[in-house]
């Protein structure tokens, strides 16, 4: 009898050791290995994390989920499997600053296609609100549909167009705001 409960304390204390192993973290957020969007399952890619401003500040975690991950920032853009992308916030960010944000990811990653994305971009930011530290925000690029937008928790709609998704997702992995998050978001150390 005292066998059996020493090897259900085992079997217990396995499962749960198990159960962190199968979580990444980056200043102190934890995301899973896995997630499921419309029955894919999509593995976490890496972690990275914005800084703002000269000073490095601590914005964001980002955490990229693919079908297949990939170093290469070129492949995932090219994928035709749904992609997954969180922002974990660490910091409390204002509406303004975070439309600001996108506004510039555009500009950088866009370029030529912007005048194209102009009013989605604009339905974009008028879902976000003044974001507090533990507060996060969730991409889904779905093929064929375009990106579902999800803020606190709550799902706000789809920005329609494969090519908003392409344009959207470059902001980290085409020209980043910063390298460190490219770098992390492509399986590199979260720093």
């Amino acid at each position: 009898m005292i066998w059996r409960r020493g090897l259900l304390l085992f079997g217990l204390l396995m499962a749960l050791g198990a159960g962190g192993a199968a979580a990444k973290g980056c200043l102190g957020v934890n995301f899973p290995d896995q997630t499921q969007v419309d029955g894919s399952t999509l593995t976490l890619n890496g972690l990275g994390v914005r800084k703002a401003t000269l000073l490095k500040i601590d914005v964001y975690v980002a955490a990229l989920y693919v079908a297949s991950p990939s170093s290469d920032p070129n492949a995932i853009l090219a994928s035709r499997t749904p992609i997954k992308l969180i922002l974990h916030f660490v910091r409390d960010v204002g509406a303004g600053d975070v439309s600001n944000g996108f506004d510039e990811g555009f500009a950088r990653s866009a370029k030529g296609q912007l005048p194209a994305l102009q009013q989605r971009i604009a339905a974009l930011e008028e879902w976000m609100p003044d974001l507090r530290s533990g507060q996060q925000m969730t991409f889904i690029f779905k093929p064929g549909t375009g990106v579902q937008v999800d803020v606190g928790g709550t799902v706000k709609g789809t920005i329609p167009g494969d090519d908003f998704a392409k344009a959207f997702l470059s902001i980290w992995l085409g020209n980043p705001p910063n390298p460190e998050i490219k770098a992390g978001m492509l399986g590199g150390a979260c720093t």
